[in-house]
């Protein structure tokens, strides 16, 4: 994993942790699953929360926006609740089988949620 990428989720699981109570983690899914950095992709990431809604969005936004300019990369993120992750199968399909897991600390895990 590239470091670049390892210091965003670091970023982002500390960001998230010290300001929502009900983070669960990070799934990073898509192009920089291979490890490298990619100048003309996204990082793809999926955030769980025990609560999501426009209030909690209109707080994370500030954060990506952040992260983004400070490590001068983009950042698409997904908020879900694990329920409404799983009711959108063509994604939730997609990065459980091929996507990593971070716990809210930003360390990678082997189990999923």
């Amino acid at each position: 994993m590239s470091e670049k990428l390892n210091e965003v989720i670091r970023k982002l699981s500390n960001s998230f942790r010290k300001k929502f109570d009900d983070y669960k983690g990070l799934y990073l899914f898509g192009a920089y699953l291979d490890g490298q950095d990619h100048e003309d992709e996204d990082i793809e990431l999926v955030a769980i929360f025990d609560t999501e809604d426009k209030s909690k969005r209109e707080q994370i936004w500030p954060i990506i926006g952040q992260i983004e300019t400070e490590m001068d990369v983009c950042i698409d993120l997904y908020p879900y609740t694990l329920s409404d992750f799983k009711k959108d199968e063509d994604l939730y399909n997609e990065v459980v089988e091929e996507g990593i897991f971070y716990n809210p600390l930003g360390i990678k895990q082997d189990k999923d949620l």
